[in-house]
């Protein structure tokens, strides 16, 4: 997936010249599709972006969750799409299950970005019209070859991945980039389904931990398995390195006591605040929507990642 490597802050500051200091009118309607539910925390500081957006640009947002559920993630876009909106902000967990619909809203001229989650093919798979997000793969690829380095994971040994939902793009481009760096080093990668459950991933990675004690690490596919992954190698009763992804206030405690090695940050604050801001600036400007790389120096380990701490849920 080829993503068009922007300067986040540049593109900041140059959203702030145009905006000025004063908010717009909502004359723009837009709707923002998450595919989990609102209880899955990594969302809160995309929601907060995603209304500070709307705030400035004069954007009417409609901020809708799918449970997991694609039939009724489908149902969302094309209810947003009937509806006439002007902008969708989608995150395209899947990348078979929503073209269709994304498809068909384009067609109504309706501004597609996606966020979060883009179609593993990006722009050649899905009608979306540019991709708010990190590069998965690329951060999978760079966590896992950090860590062989780290620690000297070598030819022959086994690490274990665990994933959330095994068959979402984000863990087959995540966890394909782990596996990638591991299969150029002879490294085997386990894996299992770890669900969204906290304390069931949790126990489900501490006890495939105890079955195969010769585990040399751990990664973290997404910020339940990372959240958790500290806590179930203490449960285990063993000593592994562990890396993962994304911030929630247990992986920052688990880098800075040193039971977790790092976490790759794709500051989900800029996945809510650019769609929002690029549906307003297409649909009043006629400015062309362009993917944006959110996971730019994505690594966080225990020199950089205590500062964030305050900021966690509301702008990280």
């Amino acid at each position: 997936m080829k993503l068009t490597r922007l300067r986040t802050a540049a593109v900041a500051a140059g959203l702030a010249t145009m905006l000025g200091s004063t908010a717009l009118a909502a004359d723009v309607k837009a709707t923002m599709i998450i595919y989990l539910d609102p209880s899955v925390q990594f969302f809160n500081p995309v929601v907060k972006g995603a209304q500070d957006a709307a705030a400035q640009f004069g954007v009417d947002l409609d901020v809708q969750y799918a449970n997991n559920d694609p039939v009724r993630q489908n149902d969302l876009i094309e209810s947003a799409t009937a509806s006439g909106v002007d902008g969708i902000a989608v995150a395209i967990s899947s990348s078979d299950a929503f073209d269709d619909s994304i498809c068909a809203a384009v067609k109504a001229g309706i501004v597609v970005i996606g966020f979060n989650n883009d179609d593993l093919e990006g722009a050649k798979g899905n009608c979306r019209q540019a991709y708010v997000g990190m590069d998965e793969f690329a951060s999978g690829y760079e966590l896992g070859n950090r860590m062989i380095k780290e620690f000297g994971l070598k030819e022959g040994d086994v690490v274990f991945n665990p994933r959330e939902i095994p068959e979402a793009s984000f863990a087959v481009a995540r966890g394909g980039g782990i596996e990638k760096a591991m299969g150029e080093n002879g490294i085997k990668v386990e894996t299992v389904r770890a669900g969204l459950d906290p304390a069931e991933a949790q126990n489900i990675i501490a006890q495939f931990l105890i079955a195969n004690p010769g585990v040399k690490a751990l990664f973290g596919t997404g910020s339940v398995t990372s959240t958790v992954g500290a806590g179930a190698i203490k449960d285990a009763g063993v000593d592994i390195p562990f890396g993962g992804f994304d911030l929630a206030v247990e992986i920052v405690n688990a880098v800075e006591s040193g039971a977790m090695f790092a976490t790759m940050d794709q500051q989900p604050y800029l996945q809510g605040y650019y769609p929002i801001a690029q549906i307003a600036l297409a649909k009043k400007y006629g400015l062309t929507p362009t993917d944006i790389d959110t996971g730019q120096g994505a690594f966080l380990d225990k020199s950089r990642i205590g500062t964030l701490k305050p900021l966690i849920g509301t702008y990280r």
